[in-house]
């Protein structure tokens, strides 16, 4: 019955926060393409539950990465208020909301690949399994801006606001160095709670 409770508070909090998303956003064409990924997320986590279900924690952060996208499509990356707020208050011209999603692809794909490859039993050593996740997180990092170089030269309108460079130059090296972060800090802070629930789903 708990179990219950929470998959339903799950989805009511993704639609909750998906049809606000929705409503007179930036522009709907950068709110299609930032959002796209949550909706997936959803689509990935219905069809999966019963054969393969994740543990709580991977649940958690998948929502709350798509909680992220979905505030970033719905005010573009550069243009999220509270972060507006936060560069005021430190003297910066930089709306750094961008750097909150790039870090969040790092750290949520960390958890779910260490699950998988865990739970699969693809990779047996501790300190290679560290590696090859923070290796996959790099990887997807690395497509994601490949997608966003090739939006830029498809959709010259929603590239702007997509890409949310701001004129910064080091744009797509910082947003990867975000995601190393993230995965790294993923491993070290969530692994030992991440193995109990592991344990937890075995049992």
């Amino acid at each position: 019955m708990k179990t219950l409770h929470l998959k339903a508070l799950w989805i009511l909090v993704f639609l909750a926060v998906f049809i606000w998303s929705a409503i007179n956003p930036h522009d709907y064409p950068t709110w299609v393409l930032e959002v796209l990924p949550a909706f997936i997320a959803l689509v990935v986590v219905i069809l999966t539950y019963r054969k393969f279900r994740l543990s709580p924690l991977s649940y958690l952060l998948i929502l709350v990465h798509s909680i992220i996208l979905m505030v970033g499509g719905h005010y573009t990356y550069a243009e999220v208020p509270l972060f507006d707020d936060i560069a005021n208050l430190l003297g910066s011209e930089r709306n750094n909301y961008d750097k909150l999603g790039h870090f969040a692809q790092g750290f949520v794909p960390a958890i779910i690949a260490r699950e998988i490859l865990l739970r699969l039993k693809v990779i047996n050593g501790r300190n290679w399994l560290n590696f090859i996740v923070v290796a996959i997180c790099l990887a997807i990092s690395a497509f994601y801006e490949l997608l966003e170089w090739w939006v830029a030269l498809i959709s010259k309108e929603s590239a702007q606001a997509f890409l949310g460079t701001q004129g910064y130059v080091w744009d797509t090296q910082s947003d990867m160095a975000m995601a190393l972060i993230g995965a790294v800090s993923a491993l070290v802070l969530l692994s030992k709670l991440h193995d109990r629930q592991i344990a937890r789903l075995k049992a």
